[in-house]
C-alpha cells in the first residue's frame, strides 16, 4: 500500500472521525504546554530587537485535523504574542505551515481556523493589545522528506506523529496472530521495525536540518513505553483489541491466520538518544 497517498486519520467531526476520538494525543498535547512555551521564548530571546523577524516562520507536522491542531495553533500564537509583550516587542507577523499526508481532511482544519481568526480571544489566546496576524498553509506531504525550502522555518512542532512508521518493515519471519509487537513477535521482526524507525527519524532530522535556520527550535512528542523490551505487553495492550477484530475479519473472509502489519514503533528514552547521536555523528 501507499501509504502517503491513501493513509490518513478520519476526517469530518462525526462520532469515528479523529476529532471526535482524540482525547490521548490532546493531554499528550497539554503536557508538553510548558516545554512549547519555553521554545517560542527562548526562539524569540535569541534574536535582538535589531534582528527580530518580521516573520516568524512555523510547521506543525503531523497536524491532523480537528481542536487539537487549534490547540496547538493557539499555544504557539499565544507564546509568541506573549514573549514580544514582555521584551516590549512588536509582535512579528506568524506563518503557520499545517502538515499531513495528502489525504488528510484539510478542508475541517481551515474552516475551523477561519472560525477561530474570527473571534481569538475566546480562551485561546493572550488578552494583549498587540495580537500577532497570522497566516495559514496547508502543505500535504510526508516529513520523512523535505517538504520546506532550506533555512526557511523557525519553530518546527510535531506530536504523536513520529511514532508512525513510513511503511511497514519487510520481515523475514511472519508475526503471525499480530498486528503489531507483542510478547510472541519473533525477535527478527522486533529487530527490523526498530531500523525502520532508526532509518525514517534519522531521515526526519536531515530533512529539519537543512529546513530550520540557525538558533530555530523544534519540539516533538512521540508515544513511547518505560520499559526496555519492545515487545512488552504494556504497548500492546492498546492494539490488542484491533487485532482481535482484525484476525475475526481475515478469518470469517479468507479463513487464514496471517497477520497484517501496523507501521507504528514505540520506543523508550535510550532508543531516541541512539537515533540523535547517528544523526550528530
Amino acid at each position: 500500500m501507499d501509504m502517503v497517498k491513501f493513509f490518513h486519520t478520519n476526517g469530518g467531526i462525526g462520532d469515528a472521525s479523529y476529532s471526535s476520538n482524540s482525547g490521548l494525543q490532546r493531554m499528550g498535547i497539554m503536557k508538553t504546554k510548558g516545554v512549547i512555551e519555553q521554545a517560542i521564548s527562548d526562539l524569540c530571546h535569541t534574536r535582538s530587537n535589531v534582528n527580530f523577524p518580521e516573520t516568524l516562520m512555523m510547521a506543525d507536522l503531523g497536524c491532523s485535523s480537528g481542536p487539537n491542531t487549534l490547540l496547538v495553533v493557539s499555544m504557539v500564537i499565544n507564546a509568541v504574542a506573549n514573549t514580544c509583550f514582555e521584551m516590549g516587542l512588536k509582535s512579528p507577523d506568524i506563518q503557520i505551515n499545517l502538515n499531513d499526508l495528502p489525504a488528510n481532511d484539510f478542508n475541517t482544519v481551515f474552516i475551523a481556523l477561519q472560525e477561530l481568526q474570527q473571534n481569538p480571544t475566546n480562551g485561546q489566546f493572550m488578552d494583549v493589545q498587540d495580537q500577532p496576524t497570522c497566516y495559514f498553509t496547508r502543505v500535504p506531504g510526508s516529513f520523512f522528506g523535505r517538504i520546506f525550502p532550506t533555512k526557511s522555518l523557525h519553530f518546527v512542532h510535531s506530536s504523536y506523529s513520529l511514532h508512525w512508521l513510513s511503511q511497514v518493515p519487510e520481515l523475514e519471519e511472519i508475526n503471525k496472530g499480530n498486528i503489531h509487537l507483542s510478547s510472541t513477535t519473533p525477535e527478527s521482526v522486533s529487530r527490523a521495525y526498530f531500523k525502520q524507525f532508526q532509518t525514517d527519524f534519522l531521515g526526519f532530522l536531515r530533512c529539519r536540518s537543512e529546513e530550520m535556520m540557525g538558533g530555530g527550535r523544534m519540539v516533538l512528542t512521540l508515544a513511547g513505553r518505560t520499559t526496555d523490551d519492545p515487545r512488552d505487553e504494556e504497548s500492546y495492550h492498546l492494539w490488542r483489541p484491533l487485532a482481535m477484530v482484525l484476525q475475526d475479519m481475515v478469518f470469517e473472509s479468507f479463513r487464514s491466520n496471517q497477520s497484517s502489519g501496523l507501521g507504528v514503533q514505540t520506543n523508550n528514552a535510550g532508543s531516541g538518544q541512539i537515533v540523535v547521536k547517528l544523526h550528530l555523528d
